[in-house]
């Protein structure tokens, strides 16, 4: 499993079929998801000091395509935005990935997706899990991790991800909320990633900043998907 699609099954709402929260700031979430995945692989990095590209802009690093068709296709997608600041490479990214990413699960059979017409005339998707056990593995395993276990590098970015879009504490059903943003905010910067994981999330956590923002007020909350 992808960390992207993990986290799109974590924010799924069982009771709805709906994706809390709402907004911009979750498809850039999933595509951060995919940008530190990339990251994890070598694949893309943020240029340091010493380098070609100007600091702090994206960088593709030479190396093996993935295999998974999302990952593959971002990788090969970023190549057109490379040298661009990591928000609008974010933003590129998130068009389309959310339905993407959805259209795997169902392939899966760990979704289902479900079409109903408001007041009879607008069409409206909802997306519901099928696969409770996949989900209650990934929960318990998040749960260890913020109580304390070693993170590898899926747990760790989820956790990290999840507090970047202020939902860890809800998602997870924490008891010490306080606690919990502690753990992730120690896994931010914790030597247990790479420097490139560790610059990807600091990009992604601004991007999603951004998008919150953008969306408080009165920006596009469109990003296609469930």
């Amino acid at each position: 499993m992808l960390i992207a699609e993990d986290l799109l099954l974590l924010l799924l709402d069982d009771e709805t079929g709906r994706v809390k929260p709402a907004g911009t700031q979750v498809d850039v979430g999933l595509a951060g998801a995919v940008l530190v995945e990339l990251a994890g692989l070598g694949l893309v990095d943020v240029a340091g000091e010493g380098e070609p590209a100007r600091r702090g802009r994206v960088v593709r690093r030479p190396g093996t395509p993935p295999e998974h068709q999302v990952l593959r296709g971002c990788y090969s997608r970023i190549a057109e935005w490379e040298g661009r600041k990591p928000g609008p490479v974010l933003a590129k990214l998130a068009k389309g990935l959310r339905a993407e990413i959805t259209t795997g699960l169902v392939a899966r059979g760990l979704v289902r997706e479900e079409t109903k017409k408001v007041l009879g005339l607008i069409p409206t998707t909802r997306v519901f899990a099928r696969d409770a056990g996949h989900e209650a593995q990934v929960r318990a395993r998040l749960d260890a991790v913020l109580a304390g276990a070693a993170p590898d590098h899926h747990s760790g970015s989820l956790i990290i991800l999840l507090h970047a879009l202020d939902v860890l504490p809800r998602v997870l059903d924490v008891r010490d909320k306080r606690a919990a943003k502690k753990r992730a905010k120690e896994l931010a910067v914790g030597d247990w990633a790479s420097a490139a994981v560790r610059k990807a999330v600091a990009e992604v956590n601004t991007a999603v900043l951004v998008a919150v923002a953008s969306s408080a007020s009165g920006g596009d909350g469109g990003g296609g998907g469930s």
